[in-house]
């Protein structure tokens, strides 16, 4: 009995969408962005993997300048 409730809230849902052209809206925007998408210059695999060792190369140098940041400073504090 639920399953019947729920079907009909979402069926009023949908209805009231419809009848306020949001769901008209939604297909022109989905539309759009898929031709816009077709557009765009997608990476190749070289580049994106290039890329992603790069990132990985910055994080990693990232996090051992800040873990050596933090124990000189916890040094110099410890000692005052």
């Amino acid at each position: 009995m639920k399953q019947f409730i729920w079907v009909g809230v979402l069926a009023a849902i949908f209805g009231f969408l419809w009848w306020r052209g949001y769901i008209k809206r939604f297909a022109v925007y989905w539309q759009q962005t898929v031709e816009e998408l077709k557009k765009c210059a997608w990476p190749t695999w070289d580049d994106l993997s290039g890329s992603t060792i790069l990132v990985m190369v910055a994080t990693f140098l990232l996090a051992l300048f800040t873990f050596v940041v933090d124990q000189v400073l916890f040094a110099l504090f410890k000692t005052v």
